[in-house]
């Protein structure tokens, strides 16, 4: 697909540490997407309204509110809302469940450009799951 016909989303961003937060920001907002970022999942509850973001990406490891606890209360509240999860414990995750069927993809950390794309156009192509 041509550069100019990328689609731009709404995209929640979900990380505690600011740094982490403003480098995929800066990536995201490369591709053309518009980016809200939040420093918690207790936070990132507030911002999620109806109609408001195309999907959410979030870290896995945070104070507090672990991302797989925001997932399952995210897709309770919005069942469509597709979910990209980054985590240096993928296989982790993966092995133990507990985020089958509350995140539609894992992104391995340290993760480039093209895959963050492909993490994107993957979970944005599939249809939710009923």
């Amino acid at each position: 697909m041509p550069e100019s016909e990328k689609p731009s989303y709404q995209i929640l961003l979900v990380d505690d540490e600011p740094s982490v937060n403003s480098s995929i920001r800066m990536l995201l907002d490369f591709d053309g997407h518009s980016v809200q970022t939040a420093d918690s999942g207790e936070s990132a509850l507030t911002l999620l309204q109806p109609g408001r973001f195309h999907l959410v990406i979030t870290d896995y490891y945070m104070l507090g509110m672990k991302g797989d606890e925001l997932a399952a209360l995210i897709k309770l509240r919005h069942s469509g809302m597709p979910i990209i999860m980054i985590t240096a414990f993928a296989d982790v995750l993966q092995e133990s469940g507990k985020v089958k069927d509350v995140v539609d993809y894992l992104l391995l950390k340290p993760f480039s450009l093209p895959d963050l794309r492909q993490a994107i156009e993957i979970v944005m192509s599939t249809p939710p799951a009923r």
